[in-house]
């Protein structure tokens, strides 16, 4: 299909004038952090990867943080830690980030896909329920389900919950786009209404460490099995030996884990912007006001934040009412030096999951979605002028 030309490189990417769809937000503090590390006695394994887990844990309110190298990574861990294995099901949306999906082929699973609320754009609670109740008459019931999200609103976790008591599937929050975001006055991460939940901090995100990600949770069982499985699941701790004659000075590799371990130098640079992290998210939905006031009286809209939720507003997005004139406008914005961005293109309609059996037709509001949709630029540094910018040259473009 035509829309995958809009993703080539346009030479005014480098352009003084391009307002990119986000961008890090990095300060002196920021950097003073990064030197001290940098003239420390530790770059890896040292104090301040549990300095910032402590942190993390403290700000959204659960008992364990599991630092790792990216988002990725964590939810690789979060499936393995809940026993995730060949033969099981993994369900998220398909509008998200390829790792959503692909952390359960990892473990051997097979994924499949609920379609969005065509409002929202989250996880269609109604239409999760016709699929739960089908796939138990099949005896296709999923072990996991993954919420996704999207653009810094939470799913509606409360509903998602009860299913999984009925049902008797584990829950892991995709919450990549949300940390500083809110459910039910709760922060997002608390956990009480799933098992783990996934941070991340790329450098588009709400705070970065630059690339990198956590795993927070209640349980203690499984934040012990993340713990392990980021670093090689070597143990040092006599205690857990399993060969009890074992020298204290050995170590016991007692399952087979990763190398995804978070460096001091990223959570150096994630502890500094943690301390700002209220004040970025007011930032953007102050921002996404200003897009909603300005572009109140044009044929699109913003999808919906729920009632129950503060949003990160990780991203803006934006739904055109006229389908036909979407490559149109898209190509045009960004000629324009205004990087708008699909966020995202259906995973199921990703080539290798079509080579997995998915195929176009399989859920109509995630592919109509992709069809109409956009995200328009957010991020604490965009000024009033690049906004009025951006919203101009938008309606000139759909009048």
């Amino acid at each position: 299909m035509k829309i995958f030309n809009l993703f080539k490189n346009y030479s005014f990417f480098n352009s003084r004038n391009f307002i990119p769809y986000g961008k890090q937000n990095i300060n002196n503090s920021d950097v003073k952090a990064i030197v001290k590390v940098l003239r420390s006695d530790y770059l890896t394994q040292g104090p301040l990867v549990e300095d910032f887990e402590y942190e993390i844990s403290k700000k959204v309110n659960s008992d364990y943080s599991i630092a790792v190298n990216s988002a990725t990574s964590a939810l690789h861990i979060a499936c393995l830690s809940l026993g995730l294995k060949k033969g099981d099901y993994l369900w998220t949306s398909s509008i998200t980030f390829v790792a959503s999906a692909n952390c359960g082929l990892y473990c051997g699973a097979k994924v499949d896909f609920v379609d969005i609320d065509p409002n929202s754009a989250l996880i269609s609670i109604k239409l999760l329920k016709e699929k739960l109740e089908k796939a138990k008459l099949e005896k296709k019931l999923p072990k996991i389900i993954i919420p996704v999200h999207l653009a810094g609103s939470s799913c509606d976790m409360k509903e998602i919950f009860n299913l999984s008591k009925i049902y008797g599937f584990s829950i892991i929050e995709d919450a990549s786009h949300a940390i500083g975001g809110s459910y039910e006055n709760e922060p997002i991460g608390s956990c009480r209404y799933s098992d783990i939940t996934i941070f991340s901090f790329h450098p588009v995100k709400i705070i970065t460490t630059a690339e990198g990600g956590v795993a927070v949770t209640n349980n203690r069982e499984l934040a012990q099995k993340m713990s392990d499985l980021r670093s090689h699941c070597i143990i040092r701790d006599a205690v857990r030996f399993l060969e009890k004659t074992t020298p204290l000075w050995r170590y016991e590799m007692q399952d087979l884990g990763f190398n995804y371990r978070m460096n001091e130098i990223q959570a150096a640079l994630g502890l500094s912007q943690l301390k700002r992290l209220d004040n970025i998210v007011a930032s953007r939905n102050l921002i996404y006001k200003k897009y909603k006031k300005l572009l109140c009286n044009v044929p699109l809209k913003l999808i919906d934040i729920p009632n129950n939720v503060y949003s990160s507003i990780h991203l803006v997005i934006v739904k055109l009412d006229n389908i036909d004139k979407y490559e149109y406008i898209f190509n045009e914005m960004r000629s324009k030096g205004i990087g708008v961005q699909l966020h995202y293109w259906p995973v199921h309609l990703q080539p290798y999951y079509k080579n997995l059996g998915f195929k176009k037709g399989d859920f109509r509001y995630s592919e109509d979605y992709a069809k109409r949709s956009f995200s328009l630029p957010v991020y604490p540094e965009l000024t009033n002028s690049n906004i009025n910018r951006i919203c101009q040259e938008l309606i000139k473009l759909i009048n």
